[in-house]
């Protein structure tokens, strides 16, 4: 699902408020623009994106176990 979007101010807003609440910020920028181009806020992730999605979760889940 996703939550929030945003680009320019508001990405940077996003971020900060990521930040400040310890949520890790993994950066992929052809995922983030192919996603901001194609899925409204409240809208389940398309099957398209599945997988690269999933390998940033084994990814962020991975680090987590450190």
């Amino acid at each position: 699902m996703v939550l929030a979007k945003g680009k320019d101010l508001l990405a940077l807003r996003i971020r900060e408020i990521a930040e400040k609440h310890r949520i890790e910020i993994v950066v992929d920028k052809t995922l983030a623009r192919a996603m901001y181009d194609n899925v409204e806020i409240n809208q389940a992730i398309p099957a398209e994106f599945y997988r690269a999605v999933a390998n940033l979760l084994v990814y962020v889940m991975t680090r987590k176990k450190r």
